[in-house]
């Protein structure tokens, strides 16, 4: 058997993530081939994270020729007294002692007996017992996998948990294999890091990598498996018993996950040998903090760390350029972290302070998924708007386009999935855009590249949207409903860029299409102002906003005039109340000469309004 690089460890569908429901999009991690290699049943003991070096390679040969050591009939036999070239047949030819097992293959209802066995037998009894488990939901026999976990009739996670504790390798590695595999169904990712022995499993995955152990790479990706389940990332992250048992704050333990990871990242060299199991850990650390970093209080925990640090330095140190990262390379993963860090105040501040804007701008100008993701960063980030590269347009396109693309449920080949970005983000990262074109002094022709009228018509539609989805006896509705958060950030988007949408025509003239989208853009903004659970800053952003458009209706918009007509086709495909965002405050007019002239006036010539 060849000796595998750290990424041959790990079955080749490590994580398999096809979950609309949540939002999740699919990703695959190719890992290579060791499932073949234990389908085999190639010995474990000949699983290295070093390389063969030439004399052993000389040896090897040597021993080959020779021929296979024949066991001694005196005492015990170990694997330890053969050739590498014997080692690589299969295991039963290697480990008799563990010849008890049944030689068929396993089956569910083998499942007790072999969890007795793992919890009542040590070494290599104990570790066969194990890769029955593992054989049980290995990627040939995906159907056993929620059964195993979900069904209630066995508890494999406990006995697995208490063999990541083991000092012997191969138990351990094959622990950490097979709770990869049954970490990966959406069913299983919410028993695993919720249930009762959520506890357990995650101090055992964390124990690993705090030891340092050649399988804690194998850990990060079953935590980062787990984590794509975002009802979990809070759990996860701020796991941290205390010898007690009672949880101490993350950030005063040394052995919480969160001190663990950071601890990891900064003790790597500054540049790991790729394929090393250090380089390993470190890639898919980062792969499981960008997971966690998703919500706010997680990245305000992380930004208190120097965890921004390290990945902006990640990112700095690559020789490699953007165009030619892989998918899950750990610049990607590094590059995705500061992305979600800088969406929250506190880990944004350490970003700044980690110079991660000089280190991102550079990035910008690659377009594709690295450039989209370091133009949103750089708009969290209060980036001038002279560092978007050619005027900001590469950047209003991508970041309109990835709100389009959410929205209607679906990724853009080549670059992303759907789930892989979130509304609020690229709704926020809109507004920034928008904040920083205003900042320029030439607020009219700076924020004219994002203002154009479908970009427009999309933030508009995103509030009217929540606006509805809130109204108990709304008629219609979206077959998108935004949250909260991604409504705000739209109001925001428009707020900023009003001189643009109010620039008025020219020659100036009047304009009943005009008057009409002031009025009833004014009112929609009002109503969505007075929405239960509005933040005070985004009724206030509302309200300003609602009153410069609804000033604005004596004369031509032409931008906002497209816009509305955009939104207003929207509503009608959508099969949604075109009325109900008209005011009835100003009434119709009509003059004593009109249909109405038989009503009695007391001033012949002024106007009679009906209300």
């Amino acid at each position: 058997m060849q000796l595998c690089k750290p990424q041959c460890l790990a079955e080749r569908e490590t994580v398999e993530e096809n979950e609309e429901k949540e939002g999740l999009g699919k990703t695959k991690f190719w890992l290579e081939n060791l499932e073949e290699e234990f389908a085999r049943g190639d010995d474990l003991s000949a699983v290295s994270f070093r390389r063969k070096k030439k004399d052993d390679i000389a040896a090897s040969k040597r021993d080959e020729a020779k021929g296979p050591v024949k066991p001694e009939t005196k005492g015990p036999f170990h694997a330890s007294q053969m050739s590498p070239s014997t080692l690589s047949s299969p295991l039963q030819s290697v480990t008799p002692r563990a010849a008890a097992l049944p030689a068929k293959p396993p089956t569910l209802d083998d499942i007790p007996d072999l969890i007795e066995q793992m919890l009542t037998s040590h070494g290599e009894q104990s570790a066969a017992a194990t890769k029955r488990i593992y054989e049980l939901c290995d990627v040939g026999h995906k159907q056993n996998r929620v059964p195993m976990v979900c069904s209630g009739k066995y508890d494999v996670l406990t006995p697995l948990a208490k063999c990541l504790t083991q000092e012997s390798g191969d138990g351990r590695h094959l622990a950490c294999l097979a709770l990869n595999n049954l970490s990966i169904p959406t069913e299983n990712k919410r028993v695993i890091s919720l249930g009762p022995a959520a506890g357990a499993v995650i101090a055992g995955l964390t124990r690993v990598i705090a030891e340092d152990k050649q399988e804690s790479y194998l850990c990060c990706i079953c935590l980062m498996n787990l984590s794509f389940l975002e009802a979990s990332i809070t759990s996860i992250l701020q796991h941290s018993p205390g010898p007690n048992g009672r949880d101490i704050p993350p950030l005063e333990n040394p052995e919480s996950l969160l001190r663990v990871l950071e601890k990891l990242l900064t003790n790597s060299p500054a540049v790991p040998k790729s394929g090393s199991g250090k380089s390993e850990g470190v890639r898919w650390a980062c792969g499981l903090i960008k997971n966690l970093a998703k919500s706010e209080e997680n990245a305000s925990l992380i930004g208190q760390t120097d965890i921004p640090k390290c990945v902006v330095e990640n990112v700095r140190s690559t020789t490699a350029p953007p165009s030619r990262w892989t998918s899950n390379s750990l610049e990607d993963f590094s590059l995705f972290v500061i992305l979600n860090l800088a969406q929250w105040p506190i880990s944004r501040d350490s970003l700044i302070k980690a110079g991660a804007v000089d280190v991102i701008k550079p990035i910008m100008s690659e377009g594709d998924l690295q450039g989209l993701k370091a133009t949103m960063a750089c708009g969290f980030l209060d980036a001038n708007w002279d560092a978007f590269p050619e005027g900001g347009n590469p950047a209003a396109k991508s970041v309109s386009e990835l709100m389009t693309n959410i929205i209607e449920k679906k990724g853009k080949d080549g670059q992303y999935a759907y789930g892989v970005f979130k509304l609020y983000t690229a709704t926020k990262a809109y507004r920034d855009l928008g904040r920083a074109a205003a900042r320029t002094g030439q607020a009219e022709s700076t924020t004219k590249v994002l203002a154009f009228p479908s970009a427009v018509a999309l933030c508009f539609q995103i509030i009217s949207d929540l606006v509805i989805s809130s109204t108990d006896d709304a008629e219609g509705g979206s077959k998108y409903v935004p949250d909260a958060a991604s409504a705000e950030y739209a109001v925001g988007a428009i707020e900023a860029m009003l001189p643009a949408i109010l620039q008025a025509a020219n020659p100036a003239r009047k304009s009943v299409q005009s008057e009409k989208a002031t009025a009833e853009i004014s009112q929609m903004l009002h109503t969505y102002a007075d929405v239960s659970g509005t933040s005070d800053e985004a009724k206030t952003c509302a309200k300003n906003a609602a009153a410069k458009i609804r000033e604005a209706g004596s004369s031509a918009r032409p931008i906002l005039e497209i816009s509305h007509d955009l939104w207003t086709q929207y509503r009608k495909r959508e099969g949604q109340p075109l009325d109900q965002f008209i005011s009835s405050e100003k009434g119709i007019e009509a003059d004593i000469n009109g249909p109405l002239d038989f009503l009695p006036c007391n001033n012949p010539d002024s106007s009679c309004t009906i209300l």
